[in-house]
This record gives C-alpha cells, structure tokens and sequence, in this order.
C-alpha cells in the first residue's frame, strides 16, 4: 500500500485517503528493513498533502504513532501500551505496531504524505521476516476484559482513521505541543539507561524527553544532552 500511495501521489492524486492492503510480503520498515504482514492483520497508508516545510511535516509520524495508541487502547489495557521513539507502538513491552513516513514534492507549494501504519490485529508476523529485539505481538492477544474477540481489521482501520483524523486536526490547529504531550504521557523508557544507534556511532545515555521537534533528549555521563533526530534506540532489557 505505501507503494501504491507513491504512485498515486507522483500521478497527481492529492488524497487525503487511506490505501489498504489485504496481506502485505514485500513491505518495508525503518532503513528499508523487510517487513510482512500476513492477512488478519492492518496494513494501511493515509495519503494526504500538506504545505509545511518538511521537517515540520515529519512531525506526523509522532501524529500517527499516538494515534495507534489510542487505537490499541480501544481493545487493550490502556497501561500496556508504550511507544518506543520515535513511532514503534509497543503492547506490554513487544512490539505491535510500526509507522513508516514517505514524502516528496507534490508541487510548487505542496508535499505529499504517505504514511504507512502496520498493526498486527490478529497475529504476529514470523519474526524471521519482521525482527524486533522486544519481541513481536498482536493486539489480539492482550484483549481487555471488555472484549472477547479479536477485532477485525475494518473494525481496527476505522478506528485507527478517526484516531488518526482527530490527532491531525489537533496538530494543525494547535500545534506540535498537545501530540508532544501525548506522546510522552504514553513513553517507553523515559528516564533509563539507552543506547542510540547512528549511522556511524553508538551514543549512551539516559532518555530524558522529546524536544519541541520530536528529536530524543538524551543525557550523557558527562552532563551534556545529546538530541537524536534519526536512529535506533534500545533498552537496557532489549540490548
């Protein structure tokens, strides 16, 4: 789907829609990672345009991964849900959910958006084809006790459309403030030890935060704070 929403968007289409796609084998994830999601489970892109510059448009990412939460938190224990920086959507410490943000230019004025959401609904992916240090789940498997049977992935993508338009709005009209907010009211790790991958190093330190433009505050063993704009960051319990 977030190769069909490439096209349509390098074709002139302005959206906003949501692509959806029944089983996904060739996806991508994060530094162009393989990732699958076999059927039962949601594979969806929001195409849409926006006029940000494009740092500040990256900020949906942040949109999308809070939007998820409140999704998994229709059907889960709202206290299981964590989202690991800076969009991986955790259940009880595994990971349930995964975000990808593409753009490009749209026009003289505009960017196009796609941005691809994976949420494992009914199972979780071989983790041969879709790695994760903190282990891989499915919202099906932490049901609340309101809930007796799995969604299903209509169910979940109307949800998560309505989630996802409400954070948007929220976001356009009020700023990146309220979803920073959000996002750290739902923050895996806040105050641990980490380690950030880069590109070209590892950095070490203790999370302390969001910036105001999403970065992660990282606070190293000499005092000084460090803020990483693109990378993997892992746990003491997942390194």
């Amino acid at each position: 789907d977030s190769a069909e929403a490439r096209r349509r968007a390098e074709a002139g289409e302005p959206g906003p829609v949501w692509i959806s796609a029944a089983e996904q084998t060739a996806g991508r994830g994060r530094r162009g990672r393989a990732w699958s999601s076999p059927g039962g489970n949601l594979s969806a892109t929001w195409l849409g345009l926006s006029d940000m510059a494009p740092v500040e448009a990256a900020e949906v990412a942040f949109v999308a991964a809070v939007a998820v939460a409140d999704t998994l938190s229709q059907w889960v224990p709202p206290s299981l849900v964590r989202i690991k920086w800076p969009n991986d959507v955790l259940i009880d410490g595994q990971k349930a959910a995964g975000i990808l943000v593409e753009s490009g230019r749209f026009d003289s004025v505009y960017l196009w958006l796609a941005v691809g959401i994976g949420i494992n609904v009914a199972k979780a992916p071989d983790a041969a084809e879709s790695p994760s240090v903190y282990g891989i789940t499915a919202l099906g498997a932490h049901l609340s006790q309101d809930h007796s049977m799995t969604p299903t992935v209509t169910t979940v993508l109307d949800t998560l459309s309505l989630a996802f338009e409400r954070r948007r709005l929220s976001w356009l009209h009020n700023g990146f403030g309220g979803i920073r907010t959000a996002w750290l009211e739902r923050a895996h790790g806040l105050g641990q030890p980490c380690i950030a991958r880069l590109m070209d190093e590892a950095v070490e330190g203790i999370a302390l935060g969001l910036d105001e433009d999403g970065a992660l505050q990282l606070r190293q063993a000499d005092g000084r704070i460090r803020r990483i704009t693109a990378g993997d960051v892992f746990f003491p319990e997942a390194v």
